[in-house]
C-alpha cells in the first residue's frame, strides 16, 4: 500500500514538473481599439485635468471648447472612414504657454488611452 502511494505521490509531482507558467514581460499593456466615446471621455478628462474649464460641447460635430486663463482650448473628435477616431487639441494665442498646453493635454490624452 505504501509502495503504491508513494508511485501516485512520484507520478504527481513529476506530472507538476513539466508544468511551465509564462508571466508578461515587464511593462506589457494592451491596447484596446479606440472608439468614439473613448476617445471622446479621454479629450474631456485630458482638458479638465489641465485646468481647461469645458463651456462648449457638441458631440455630433466632436467638438468640445474651453478656456484656461486668456487661453483657448478646442478638441475635436473625428470619426474616419476606416473605422479610426482622430482627435486634435489646439489652443488659441502664441507663444511657449500655448504650445505648452496643447502638448500637456495631448500628452494627458494619451494617458487615458493607455499609450
Amino acid at each position: 500500500m505504501k509502495t503504491v502511494a508513494c508511485f501516485l505521490a512520484v507520478l504527481g509531482l513529476s506530472a507538476l514538473a513539466g508544468c511551465v507558467v509564462y508571466d508578461h514581460p515587464y511593462g506589457y499593456t494592451t491596447q484596446v481599439p479606440a472608439s468614439f466615446d473613448r476617445s471622446w471621455n479621454a479629450a474631456m478628462g485630458a482638458m479638465n485635468d489641465n485646468g481647461v474649464q469645458i463651456h462648449r460641447q457638441d458631440r455630433a460635430t466632436g467638438t468640445i471648447e474651453g478656456q484656461r486663463g486668456p487661453l483657448t482650448v478646442k478638441a475635436r473628435v473625428l470619426s474616419q472612414a476606416d473605422g479610426k477616431v482622430r482627435v486634435e487639441f489646439n489652443t488659441s494665442g502664441s507663444g511657449a504657454e500655448s504650445q505648452d498646453l496643447a502638448e500637456r493635454i495631448s500628452r494627458r490624452y494619451d494617458d487615458y488611452m493607455g499609450r
